[in-house]
């Protein structure tokens, strides 16, 4: 029987989950492409039409191209959901400081022999 939401995993992936956070909102573009799983099977849908990326080395690229974003952000309706003890799912919505708009950002995590890594993500701003 799969076990959801053991205390330690999720534990472990809500520390990943805010290490991702943390890189992000403070331009550590290093350790954001750390927490990818480096394969060409990762993919990112960021949140203009044609912002996609379909392997960690785009994702990275894209990352260095873009270079910093100083976006501080609140983050409400946080989800975590472990599915045994190597995967997991985190969701939540975002306020970016100065907007009315919601985004929304899907990950997908798995636990590898380097740690939880991010398999798939998208993000996505809606209107007020």
């Amino acid at each position: 029987m799969l076990e959801i939401d053991l205390a330690d995993v999720k534990a472990e992936l809500s520390e990943a989950f805010d290490a991702y956070e943390l890189a992000l909102t403070t331009n550590d573009i290093a350790g954001v492409n750390e927490l990818f799983w480096e394969s060409d099977l990762t993919v990112r849908y960021g949140v203009r039409e044609n912002e996609r990326q379909y392997s960690h080395a785009e994702i990275a690229q894209f990352r260095l191209q873009r270079g910093a974003v100083n976006r501080p952000r609140v983050l409400r309706n946080r989800r975590i959901t472990t599915f045994g003890r190597d995967m997991g799912i985190a969701n939540t919505e975002y306020l970016i400081a100065g907007s009315d708009r919601i985004g929304r950002q899907s990950q997908t995590w798995v636990r590898t022999q380097e740690g939880w890594k991010i398999v798939g993500a998208h993000v996505s701003v809606g209107q007020p």
